[in-house]
């Protein structure tokens, strides 16, 4: 059991929660309903007009670099946002014609026609709502990031190519290479018109959100989109009256599906495409669009405006079976293929909608648009479009992408993919960057370094990675050339053997040991290896006696009866018949003893003669809760003699001249005073975890200050002051970068960690070292459940910045090195998503923002 106090099985504090019908929100629970499930708010019907303005002119644009029909960019952007709204998973996310399938989408054109195009938008939503329904929506995102940006980068790079014929006067080609193989030809039939419009659109589009000054910021309210055509349109009205326009046709020309009429696996592998492209641009927006909603929120609750509605999280499974129904719809009236776009939804999250009734009315607008504006539509030149389209291929090729992926040494897969979307086609680029990265896998799970050393006539054969049977070869050619007889240690730096690896050395240990030879096998850090079946434990292992498997148990009374005295105190007598949990007690510390003296003691006697012929010379102090899920040697990877450790309930440090005639806390200050004083520690760290029990007490009911009940409850009261603190007007609330606290009890651990810190800053002993420079105070937080810590920043562990913002620590860290809280790159590159803090019932916060995204 816990040390921590556990109240969550307490029937009280269930009784306690606020009924679901009383309309008060409980943490994680869902806002309360009022009998309106679709309600319409200002800043929904603003930001739906946002949205409207920028997506009529991109789906024409994506129409005309289709070369589809101009009314289908228009059908598609009507039961995107309608559809798609209603029923998808991520209530703020727009949908309309994909971008990630202009290059898709133009081929089949090409191929197949209009009609059977259609047909197969069909078939590929239909895929999208079984596998949906099959909940593989998470899966989908498991594929390497550095696949699904080089995918939607090349496609970037052919829209860009496409376009860019257009907006120079002339007609897009079949294929990328085609594209570039004719530019020259049409520069040398350069008319000044079209290049002209087109350059002005992409200026207006890149300098219109630069505007500076009062006149600049109210303009940059408007859409740079809708700006750009909008000009551009009344300059070709004005200068080049004979340029190429968009020519809707009429509504009753309209194009509809036919059946599909080609070779099976053709178009069965055009569905397949279709499906995958729009599946990945829209699950992967559908992120985009959290993390933004996420950022909002932040800024919000830093800015302390009132509370905004409660977004609900992406359901990716519900998201894809929108998007299906949404592609199954717009191809039987004659749509583009449908996808989430992170252009349409940045925007959206931006201009403030609270729910799905921006996405909706924004496809409501489009329709009226549609079928009222058609004259206005027709104005606009097909170069402005053109180049529209064109800067949206050129940001789909994201330099922060292209560093996030080098970073991770994921470019040769990445460059790959690009390569093949633009070389050969999306689905053939996309089995090239699977290809080459299982090829990249495969390497690094062969790159083992194997090297020999001589010392005093005994040999030392080092081996760095993997085993595997693609390193057999070269392992015994090495083991080879050693003297016949002669004394080696094997060290195995790895995790994984395979079986051809392992017949490798047991054959040439076998034969070395038949001539006289002593051969061992060692970890990195020296500890011996290699012991045969039958004497290890299947489930422990030496160094590892933290590891809750209780083999000592499962070996039964046969295991114990081979230590000596371990039948008898089992056995005693003279035990009472109603101690049966004392005796299942007894026997589990006298094996848990006997397992240590036979496996670990071998290993770690040298390293305790010589601490013990030393003495202790710690260089931390150590003071975490007793919980009995926090294990500090491991979480710090810490030896014997490193930490100078004190437990208690709550990580608590009482303040000095804090001992009353009713409980006397010295125990603590007098480890605080022996560590600092007489040992000279470096350091003290004060580490809380997730799921405290103390915090939890606290929290429920506080104990009586006055007149105090228990011994637990008189110690409890040093927890006091944190909960004040995170009730206070004056302090900001601690918080975990990257990602929101979970509940109260878990913000009540964070800010516990930081006031205990300026108990701890108020001891004498500690104030001296600190001003003098000589000592550091660090904040800890452990997550039990996701085994990952988190340091305090420094100025906050320090007392000397204002920050208290417990920073992941990456495993990839530096000695000394700051954690890094940085996320992975998204689909949309917008602002940085910003952390913030769980609001608890009843409890002010005031958290500044901190950036985490890059």
């Amino acid at each position: 059991m816990s040390a921590c106090i556990p109240t969550r099985n307490d029937r009280s504090s269930r009784s306690s929660r606020p009924p679901r019908t009383s309309g008060v929100k409980r943490p994680h629970s869902p806002p309360p309903r009022n009998g309106r499930r679709f309600r319409i708010s200002g800043a929904d019907l603003s930001a739906s007009l946002t949205v409207f303005l920028i997506a009529v002119p991109m789906s024409l644009g994506l129409a005309v670099a289709m070369d589809a029909p101009l009314a289908a960019g228009l059908v598609s952007a009507v039961i995107g946002g309608i559809v798609a709204g209603l029923l998808g998973g991520t209530p703020l996310q727009v949908s309309g014609p994909s971008a990630g399938l202009t290059v898709v989408t133009a081929e089949l054109i090409q191929v197949y026609g209009w009609r059977t195009t259609c047909a197969i938008t069909i078939g590929a939503g239909l895929l999208q709502i079984l596998l949906g329904s099959l909940r593989t929506a998470r899966g989908a995102l498991a594929v390497s990031p550095a696949i699904v940006h080089g995918t939607l980068a090349g496609i970037g790079v052919a829209i860009a190519l496409a376009q860019l014929h257009v907006v120079l006067g002339g007609s897009p080609q079949s294929s990328v290479l085609s594209n570039v193989r004719t530019l020259p030809d049409l520069l040398e039939q350069l008319s000044p018109a079209a290049p002209l419009i087109g350059a002005l659109t992409i200026a207006l589009l890149v300098l219109w959100p630069r505007l500076p000054g009062r006149i600049g910021s109210a303009l940059g309210r408007i859409p740079a989109a809708l700006a750009a055509v909008v000009i551009a349109t009344a300059v070709a009205a004005v200068a080049t009256p004979g340029i190429a326009r968009v020519d809707l046709p009429s509504w009753r020309s309209h194009a509809l599906p036919e059946l599909p009429q080609g070779p099976v696996a053709a178009l069965a592998t055009a569905m397949f495409t279709v499906m995958l492209v729009a599946s990945l641009e829209s699950l992967l927006a559908s992120v985009a669009v959290d993390k933004l909603t996420a950022d909002r929120t932040a800024v919000q609750h830093r800015d302390g405006a009132t509370p905004p509605v409660p977004v609900k999280r992406a359901d990716l499974d519900r998201e894809l079976r929108a998007q299906g129904a949404a592609n199954a719809l717009a191809g039987l009236f004659g749509g583009l293929p449908v996808s989430g776009g992170a252009v349409r939804s940045s925007a959206n999250v931006r201009a403030g909608a609270t729910s799905r009734a921006s996405t909706v009315l924004h496809g409501v607008w489009v329709l009226i648009a549609a079928v009222l504006l058609v004259t206005a539509l027709e104005w606009i030149p097909l170069a402005a479009l053109a180049a529209l389209v064109m800067v949206v291929g050129i940001q789909m090729v994201s330099f922060a992408h292209i560093r996030n992926v080098h970073r991770h040494r994921e470019f040769l897969v990445y460059g790959a993919t690009i390569t093949g979307v633009i070389g050969a086609g999306v689905l053939e680029g996309v089995a090239i960057g699977i290809v080459v990265a299982v090829g990249v896998a495969l390497h690094r799970l062969a790159r083992t370094r194997i090297t020999v050393s001589e010392q005093d006539g005994r040999y030392q054969v080092t081996v760095r990675g993997q085993l595997t049977f693609l390193a057999v070869p070269r392992l015994s050619r090495l083991l080879g050339r050693l003297p016949q007889g002669a004394d080696a240690t094997i060290e195995l730096d790895g995790f994984f053997m395979d079986h051809a690896a392992y017949e490798a050395i047991q054959e040439w240990c076998t034969a070395q040991t038949a001539l006289g030879g002593r051969i061992a096998f060692t970890g990195r850090s020296g500890g011996r290896i290699g012991e045969p079946p039958s004497a290890a434990h299947s489930c422990c292992r030496p160094w590892t006696p933290w590891r809750n498997h209780h083999c000592h148990d499962k070996a039964g009374h046969a295991d114990a009866a081979g230590v000596p005295g371990t039948a008898v105190a089992v056995a005693s007598p003279s035990a009472s018949s109603g101690a049966g949990a004392d005796r299942q007690g007894a026997h589990r510390l006298l094996s848990g003893l006997s397992s240590f003296q036979r496996t670990t003691a071998p290993l770690v006697r040298e390293e305790l003669a010589r601490l013990a012929a030393e003495g202790q010379q710690p260089s931390q102090l150590f003071i975490t809760c007793a919980d009995s899920r926090l294990v500090t040697s491991m979480i710090t990877a810490s030896g014997p003699g490193d930490l100078f450790t004190v437990r208690n309930v709550g990580n608590l440090v009482p303040p000095p001249n804090t001992v009353s005639a009713m409980s006397n806390d010295d125990s603590v200050a007098a480890a605080i005073e022996y560590a600092v004083e007489v040992l000279e520690v470096e350091s003290i760290t004060v580490c809380g975890h997730s799921g405290c029990g103390a915090m939890q007490a606290l929290l429920g009911a506080a104990p009586e200050t006055e007149a105090p009940r228990t011994p637990l409850w008189r110690w409890l009261r040093h927890g006091l002051p944190s909960l004040e603190r995170m009730g206070s007007r004056h302090h900001s609330w601690a918080r975990i970068s990257g990602r929101l606290p979970t509940d109260a009890v878990e913000q009540l651990c964070l800010t516990n960690v930081v006031q205990q810190l300026e108990h701890l800053r108020a001891h004498d002993s500690v104030a001296r070292r600190l001003a003098a420079g000589t000592l550091q105070l660090h904040g800890m937080y452990f997550h039990v459940g996701e085994a990952q810590a988190y340091l305090l920043a420094e100025g906050a562990s320090s007392g000397t910045g204002p920050d208290e913002v417990f920073a992941r620590v990456d495993p990839a860290s530096e000695p000394g090195a700051e954690p890094d809280t940085r996320l992975g790159g998204e689909f949309d590159t917008g602002p940085s998503v910003r952390s913030g803090v769980y609001r608890g019932p009843g409890v002010r916060h005031a958290a500044p923002d901190t950036v985490v995204g890059a």
